[in-house]
C-alpha cells in the first residue's frame, strides 16, 4: 500500500490521488499565511521497484513557474545523500518520474536543512571555543533568533554581518553558512586566522526558523516576506528583522552579505546596491574588488548573468541589502545560488546541492579577506 506523508520538519505537499503509481496526483501547498508556493518535501512509502510518476498539477501557479524549466527534483533514501531524479515541466504540470529502489524515499525541491541541523550547527560553532551565541529575541511562533559572534569585538575590528535564509525554502543558504563557519572556526586555517585578527563576524544562520519548520518557501509564520521588511519592521509581523536590525545599529556594519537561492537562474551571482541614495564611487570600487576576489576564489561564481541593476535612486529600500548598504554606507551584497544546477559547472547526478553551497561558503572567506582592509 502506497503512502505519502509530510508530517515532519519542512514537509509540504498536497496529495490528491494515490491510487495509481503511474499517475500520482499532487499539488504544491502554499506558505502557511501567504500565497507563495514552490517548496515541496514529502516521503513516499510502499513503492519499491515500481515506476512512480508524480504530477504536481498546480505547478503553473507556483511563485516562480520559470523555476521549473530544466529543473530536476531531489531525492534521498536516508536524508543524508541527495541526488537528482528525472523531472519535466509541460502544460503547467511538474512531473517527477522515478523508480525507487527502497520502500521509503524522500523527494524535495532542494536538499533540506532541518531545524535539528540548525541547532547542531549552533552547538558545533559554540563548541569551537571561538564563538559566542546570543539570543536576539523570539520569532512569531516563539523560536529563538540566534546570533553567532566570532572575533575580538574591538572597536578597530571591521564588522562583517552575514545573514541567511530570510526565505526559508532557500536551504542552500544555511548550507553555505555551515561551510563558512567550518572554515572560519578552524584554528589551523590561515585565512580564518588573519580575518579574525582584523574583523568581528556577526552571523545569523537562519533568519526564518518558523518558515523553515513550516515548509514555507518565502515567508515567516505571520506571512511576512522578511526581505521586504527592512525599512519598517515590527515586532508583531517581522520580529526576526526587527531584532537583527536593532543589533546592527548597536555594532555598526562594514560589510553585509545576505545569502539566498534563486529559482530561475542556473548560476551563482551577486546583486549590489547600485540604486540606493548613498551609492558612490568608493562602494562601486569595493564591489568590483570583491567580485574579482570571489571569481578567483571559486569557479562556481560568475558575473555575466544576474539581476538587472537598479537605476540610480530606484532601489527598493525594503530589501536587506539595499537598506543596510545605504544606512551604513557599506559594501553590501545579496548572494544568490541556484535551485537547479550551475550551468557554468554542471553536475548531472547532484546539480547544485548542499555540499557545493558549503564549499562556496568556505571560498567566501578568501574574498572577504581580499577586501577587509579596504572596507573603511
Amino acid at each position: 500500500m502506497m503512502k505519502i506523508s509530510t508530517q515532519f520538519d519542512a514537509g509540504s505537499a498536497v496529495v490528491k490521488d494515490l491510487s495509481n503509481p503511474a499517475d500520482i496526483r499532487l499539488a504544491l501547498r502554499p506558505d502557511n499565511a501567504s500565497e507563495f508556493a514552490q517548496w515541496f518535501y514529502f516521503r513516499l512509502q510502499g513503492a519499491a521497484y515500481q515506476n512512480c510518476v508524480m504530477h504536481f498539477e498546480n505547478a503553473a501557479d507556483a511563485a516562480y513557474p520559470l523555476g521549473w524549466e530544466d529543473y530536476q527534483a531531489c531525492a534521498s533514501y536516508d536524508r543524508q545523500n541527495w541526488f537528482r531524479v528525472p523531472t519535466s515541466y509541460e502544460n503547467g504540470v511538474l512531473t517527477i518520474n522515478h523508480t525507487p529502489l527502497s520502500n521509503s524515499v524522500y523527494y524535495a525541491y532542494f536538499e533540506p536543512y532541518s531545524h535539528e541541523q540548525h541547532l547542531n550547527l549552533l552547538g558545533d560553532a559554540q563548541g569551537s571555543g571561538l564563538c559566542r551565541i546570543d539570543d536576539l529575541g523570539s520569532t512569531v511562533q516563539g523560536r529563538d533568533i540566534n546570533l553567532l559572534t566570532i572575533g575580538n569585538q574591538v572597536e578597530s575590528d571591521m564588522k562583517v554581518w552575514i545573514i541567511a535564509r530570510q526565505h526559508p525554502g532557500e536551504t542552500m543558504a544555511e548550507w553555505f553558512v555551515e561551510g563558512l563557519l567550518g572554515r572560519l572556526l578552524d584554528p589551523q586555517d590561515p585565512t580564518a586566522r588573519m580575518l579574525l585578527d582584523r574583523a568581528t563576524f556577526y552571523i545569523v544562520p537562519n533568519m526564518n526558523p518558523d518558515g523553515s519548520v513550516l515548509g514555507n518557501l518565502r515567508t515567516n509564520a505571520a506571512g511576512a516576506n522578511l526581505n521586504r521588511e527592512w525599512e519598517n519592521p515590527t515586532l508583531e509581523r517581522s520580529p526576526e528583522v526587527f531584532t537583527v536590525r536593532e543589533k546592527m545599529m548597536e555594532t555598526g556594519v562594514d560589510l553585509f552579505l545576505d545569502i539566498h537561492g534563486d529559482e530561475g537562474l542556473p548560476f551563482v551571482f551577486v546583486a549590489g546596491t547600485e540604486g540606493v541614495p548613498n551609492y558612490n564611487e568608493r562602494i562601486e570600487a569595493l564591489e568590483d574588488q570583491f567580485k574579482l576576489a570571489l571569481l578567483n576564489a571559486s569557479p562556481d561564481f560568475q558575473d555575466d548573468y544576474g539581476y538587472d541593476k537598479d537605476a540610480p535612486g530606484q532601489a527598493n529600500m525594503t530589501l536587506a541589502t539595499n537598506w543596510v548598504g545605504n544606512h551604513f554606507n557599506c559594501l553590501a551584497y545579496t548572494l544568490e545560488m541556484p535551485f537547479k544546477d550551475n550551468a557554468n559547472l554542471p553536475d548531472d547526478d547532484f546539480g547544485w546541492n548542499g555540499q557545493r553551497s558549503l564549499r562556496l561558503g568556505e571560498a567566501m572567506l578568501s574574498a572577504i579577506l581580499n577586501v577587509v582592509g579596504d572596507l573603511r
